[in-house]
């Protein structure tokens, strides 16, 4: 398999690359990003034989199909990190909560939200790649709360690799603060941004463009990559667990098509769902939930990504307070070429605004229908859904509005569940005791835990007694500065 450019070729990189290029090298011309050329297919036969298949065979098998440059026994071992989930057996369970409502439960590796499902393998092939070569990487990440805890842990004390990982600084929960700041390991290096996420991965966007920034990086003798998924080594293992929990769907029904409800911010767990549909996977329509920073639904049923006077604002789903979407511009590109792709991606940058055409939003709407909804709504279904059982994060939550307003078909729905509720606590407990007192995560984990009578993780519990290992909180501004100073130190 090979990879081309979002925006077109700037005859400086190649026209295409290989899998190991486009993860080590996640920028592309013209500040674009890789895609594959081609996706393989899925016909009636594989899915066939993958009911018989566990996770890590039905993994194994996709990637095989991908033809990836990255060696048998690297991907093997790469795989084997899901043994290290809560149940090495099912690391994806598929869990019923209504007739024809499933939730893909995405967040059972060691941070607890779904960003180990492909951070973990990825981790582990970048940081083999960079020992193989014997070249010193440099990864950035930024993070609204569950990409930063999944980086660090996947890549401390790694060999030829350092992380900087950047988060908003009161943009997150506190466990998640304390997953990143709390996180051992002399290659990592953890900054607090005086601003929100969309500053953070402004930043990073701007770091791995920036001739300046790598060639200090050359004098140290490091090479720059990200962890974020503008890298496609993150998205390659997104595609699959949307694949998986169709499998897990036909082992419960017969569904000749169902609905994929993500929660979404970034739009990379989106993508991979548009990825699995184009290769076979019998998607009706991709729904996608926001919350009231509803970017995407403007953009899925207007055709309109206006960034002009809008402010972000913050929720109780954190992950989704997102105003710059950077997958989108993949769909962009797949939908209507490079050379449209890039006058949209260049419109948003310089007058923070494009519109689609209407044959364009007729095409877009072919795949996504779209819908917000606010914090209030969230609760409330964390509270009906507790009541029966089942315990929801707030992110989650949001994926019901979109299951009770969008579906136009009786099908039956797979909603991804991203996150852990342990990370959200104290909205959990609004949620259940319906108030809005402010309560620590320490003492809404408790009493939430008490209340429905379930078990707060050991790693969870531990970190309000770990040292405090990264306090810097930084401007903007310094960002640069700071990660040089890392790199030399």
């Amino acid at each position: 398999m090979t990879f081309v450019e979002t925006r077109g070729n700037d005859k400086q990189k190649p026209k295409e690359v290989k899998f190991s290029y486009a993860i080590l090298n996640p920028i592309a011309s013209f500040g674009g990003l890789y895609v594959p050329k081609e996706l393989p297919k899925l016909d009636e036969n594989f899915f066939k034989e993958a009911k018989n298949k566990n996770y890590k065979e039905l993994s194994k098998e996709l990637l095989s199909r991908f033809d990836i440059d990255i060696d048998n026994d690297v991907i093997d071992e790469a795989l084997a990190l899901y043994d290290n989930f809560e149940d090495p057996n099912n690391p994806v369970p598929l869990e019923k909560i209504e007739d024809d409502l499933y939730i893909n439960e995405l967040y059972h590796g060691p941070t607890k939200a779904f960003k180990d499902m492909a951070l973990q393998p990825f981790g582990y092939i970048l940081s083999n790649l960079a020992k193989k070569q014997k070249q010193n990487y440099l990864i950035l990440a930024a993070t609204s709360g569950d990409t930063g805890p999944a980086t660090l842990d996947t890549f401390a004390n790694k060999e030829n690799i350092k992380v900087a990982c950047m988060y908003p600084d009161g943009g997150t929960s506190d466990v998640q603060k304390l997953q990143m700041t709390t996180q051992e390991g002399k290659n990592l290096k953890v900054l607090g941004i005086v601003g929100n996420f969309d500053d953070a991965q402004n930043a990073l966007k701007s770091l791995l463009a920036s001739p300046s920034f790598i060639d200090e990086l050359k004098k140290q003798n490091i090479k720059l990559s990200a962890a974020n998924s503008v890298n496609f080594g993150r998205i390659i293992f997104q595609i699959i667990y949307h694949i998986f929990g169709y499998i897990s769907l036909l082992k419960e029904q017969n569904a000749d098509k169902f609905y994929s409800i993500v929660p979404s911010g970034n739009f990379g767990n989106a993508l991979g769902a548009y990825y699995a549909k184009k290769m076979g996977l019998p998607i009706k329509k991709i729904l996608i939930a926001s919350n009231i920073n509803n970017i995407l639904s403007d953009l899925i049923n207007k055709g309109i990504y206006d960034l002009r006077d809008r402010k972000l604002l913050k929720t109780t789903s954190p992950a989704m307070d997102i105003l710059i979407s950077s997958n989108v511009e993949r769909v962009l590109y797949d939908k209507f070429g490079a050379s449209r792709c890039k006058e949209l991606m260049d419109d948003l940058r310089e007058k923070k605004f494009y519109e689609l055409s209407k044959n364009e939003l007729k095409s877009l709407r072919e795949d996504f229908d779209a819908v917000y909804c606010d914090d209030e709504f969230a609760k409330q279904i964390i509270k009906r859904y507790a009541k029966k059982g089942y315990i929801m994060d707030p992110h989650t939550a949001t994926t019901l509005s979109a299951y009770e307003n969008l579906r136009d078909e009786n099908l039956p729905s797979i909603a991804c569940s991203t996150a852990q509720w342990t990370k959200f606590a104290p909205t959990m407990l609004n949620a259940i005791k319906n108030d809005n007192k402010t309560y620590s995560d320490e003492i809404a984990l408790k009493e939430f835990s008490e209340a429905l009578h379930v078990e707060i993780p050991k790693s969870i519990n531990k970190l309000f007694y770990k040292d405090i290992i990264h306090n810097q909180v930084i401007e903007k501004r310094d960002i640069e500065k700071e990660i040089l100073n890392f790199i030399k130190a």
